[in-house]
C-alpha cells in the first residue's frame, strides 16, 4: 500500500519527532527535514526503534530555498506539510531577536514558496499560545484577541499566521492550513525512546526539573511567586507531547479531506491551567523524588497566566487529551533516567 507522504519540517525535534510517529502509525509516510541546530539525530533512532522502520530524513535548513527544492522533487508527491521548524525559547528570544525573526518567519516565506512552486496546499502550521499576548480574560478562546506580543518569539509567530492568513487569501491561491496553537508541551513517548532533548541548559520547566531530579542541576529557580494567580507563580496549560502530536495527525486528515475554512484556527491544550509550584508538587507526587528549588526573580517576556478553551477543538476537529498531568510528569522522568542508562 502507497502511503500518503507528508514533509515534517523540524521532524527530529522534541513535538515533530513525535509527531512522525504518530502520523506513520495513522497510515501516513512522514518525510522529515531537519538541520539539527536544535535536535540530535539520536532521535531518528528512537523513531526508527519504536517503528521498526527507517523514516526518510534530509539534513537540510528550510531557509534553503535551493535545498529544500531538491527534496521535494527527490520526494515526488508530498500531500501536505507539518511546519515546526523554528526557534522557540521565549528567554532566548529577548536576547536573539534578529535570529528569531530570520529564522521562523524566514523559512515560512520560504516553504510556502517551494510549496506552490510543487502544488502542494495543505499545510499544517505550530503555532503557539504566545500569539494572545497578556489576556485579559481567562480562558482563551480561538477568539480571543490577540495583543502585542510578550517576546520577539510570540511576534514571529504572529507574524507568521498573518502571512499565512494572506496567502491563503489571494485570489487564486490554493494553499489550505490550520494553525494549532498549542501550550506547553511535555512528557515523553511511552517507551522512552524519544523526548525532549534540550541542548546545553534547558529553557522549559520540565526537562529542567528532570534534570533537577536527577541531579545534574544543583536547583530549579521558579522565575517569580508574585504574580496575580492563586501561589504567585505562573500558571501554564501542560499538554502531553503524544497528545499534542495526534492532533497533528487530525489535522493532516481534516486538511486533506478538504474540511472547514481555507485558514482554521485550533486551541491544543488540555483546558486547565497549573502553577509552577503545582507542577513541582504534582512531579514529586508522580516519581517520589524531592525538587530542589528556589524563588528567583521574574523572566522577561513571561505572561503571568495562559490557557485554553478546548471547546472548539473538541467539537470541529474531533480532539482532546487524555493523559493527566501525573502521568505527563512520570513519563518525563522516565525518559530522563533512560538518557543516563
Amino acid at each position: 500500500m502507497d502511503r500518503t507522504k507528508i514533509l515534517v519540517t523540524g521532524g527530529a525535534g522534541y513535538i515533530g519527532s513525535h509527531a512522525v510517529v504518530e502520523l506513520y502509525n495513522a497510515g501516513y509516510q512522514p518525510i522529515i527535514v531537519d538541520n539539527f541546530s536544535n535536535s540530535q539525530e539520536s532521535a531518528l533512532v528512537g523513531i526508527e526503534q519504536i517503528l521498526g522502520v527507517k523514516v526518510p530524513a534530509h539534513r537540510i535548513d528550510c531557509n534553503d530555498a535551493e535545498a529544500l527544492r531538491a527534496v521535494f522533487a527527490e520526494e515526488g508527491k508530498l500531500r501536505g506539510v507539518i511546519h515546526f521548524a523554528a526557534y522557540k525559547a521565549v528567554g532566548e528570544s529577548m536576547g536573539k531577536p534578529l535570529e528569531y525573526y530570520q529564522n521562523n518567519v524566514g523559512s515560512l516565506l520560504t516553504l510556502l514558496q517551494v510549496m506552490r512552486e510543487f502544488g502542494v496546499e495543505a499545510l499544517v502550521f505550530s503555532s503557539s499560545c504566545t500569539v494572545y499576548g497578556v489576556p485579559d480574560a481567562l480562558p482563551v478562546t480561538e477568539l480571543t484577541p490577540t495583543k502585542k506580543a510578550n517576546s520577539p518569539y510570540g511576534a514571529t509567530k504572529q507574524m507568521c499566521e498573518d502571512i499565512l492568513r494572506d496567502v491563503a487569501a489571494a485570489p487564486e491561491a490554493s494553499l489550505r492550513t490550520i494553525l494549532l496553537r498549542y501550550f506547553n508541551p511535555i512528557g515523553a513517548h511511552e517507551s522512552a525512546l524519544i523526548g525532549e532533548l534540550p541542548l546545553g541548559v534547558p529553557q522549559n520547566l520540565i526537562p529542567y526539573v528532570t534534570q533537577t531530579a536527577a541531579g545534574i542541576r544543583e536547583q530549579l529557580t521558579i522565575h517569580g511567586d508574585t504574580y496575580d494567580t492563586p501561589d504567585g507563580t505562573n500558571i501554564r496549560d501542560y499538554v502531553h507531547v503524544v497528545d499534542l502530536a495526534k492532533a497533528h495527525v487530525v489535522a493532516v486528515e481534516r486538511l486533506l479531506d478538504a474540511k472547514g475554512e481555507k485558514v482554521d484556527t485550533f486551541n491544543v491544550g488540555t483546558g486547565r491551567g497549573n502553577s509552577v509550584l503545582e507542577v513541582v508538587q504534582a512531579f514529586e507526587r508522580a516519581t517520589g523524588e524531592k525538587l530542589n528549588y528556589k524563588i528567583g526573580p521574574p523572566r522577561p517576556g513571561d505572561v503571568p497566566a495562559i490557557y485554553a478553551d478546548v471547546t472548539k477543538s473538541v467539537q470541529e476537529l474531533g480532539f482532546s487529551t487524555s493523559t493527566s498531568l501525573e502521568d505527563s510528569l512520570a513519563s518525563a522522568w522516565k525518559w530522563q533516567q533512560a538518557l543516563m542508562s
